[in-house]
């Protein structure tokens, strides 16, 4: 499985956000995205609504002229964001009246988030998604098809 640098590179940041504890779904500057895009908020201007995947007119202006963002499109950092707020468990798009966990900042409701982020991050760049836990129940004949060290 080849990881592209651009993956490597979101997954490295994620990571140390998560685990410094500045991984925040609700700032733009600390969501996966703004994380991503090097703790910047420029992002939120490509669409209307947090955790939309409609650009507007500015976010279509930029996908058009082919612009990148550490590596992504204006409508790949939508995905990203909209899988990590839909992982956390946020009812899209973030309104105030809207369904939002109690504790943004869980790690629980963070990891799940993350993971739902790594999918997208594997699925863009075309590489087995590396949540997928699947190979671990695969058999051959009645026995792993798979030892455990080699799954990951």
């Amino acid at each position: 499985m080849s990881k592209t640098n651009r993956f490597e590179k979101s997954i490295t940041k994620l990571y140390r956000a998560f685990h410094n504890g500045t991984l925040h779904p609700e700032c733009a500057c600390q969501c996966a995205v703004g994380n991503i895009c090097d703790n910047k908020d420029f992002w939120k201007h490509l669409s209307d609504d947090h955790g939309s995947i409609k650009l507007n007119y500015v976010g279509q202006v930029n996908e058009k002229l082919g612009k990148r963002f550490n590596g992504y499109s204006p409508s790949e950092l939508l995905q990203i964001e909209q899988a990590f707020l839909q992982g956390c468990g946020y009812q899209l798009p973030l309104k105030h009246n809207h369904f939002k966990p109690h504790n943004p900042t869980d790690k629980t409701v963070q990891f799940e988030g993350l993971c739902a982020v790594i999918t997208v991050l594997c699925k863009l760049d075309g590489i087995q998604d590396i949540t997928d836990y699947s190979r671990l129940f695969e058999t051959d004949n009645n026995r792993p098809a798979y030892s455990l060290d080699l799954v990951f």
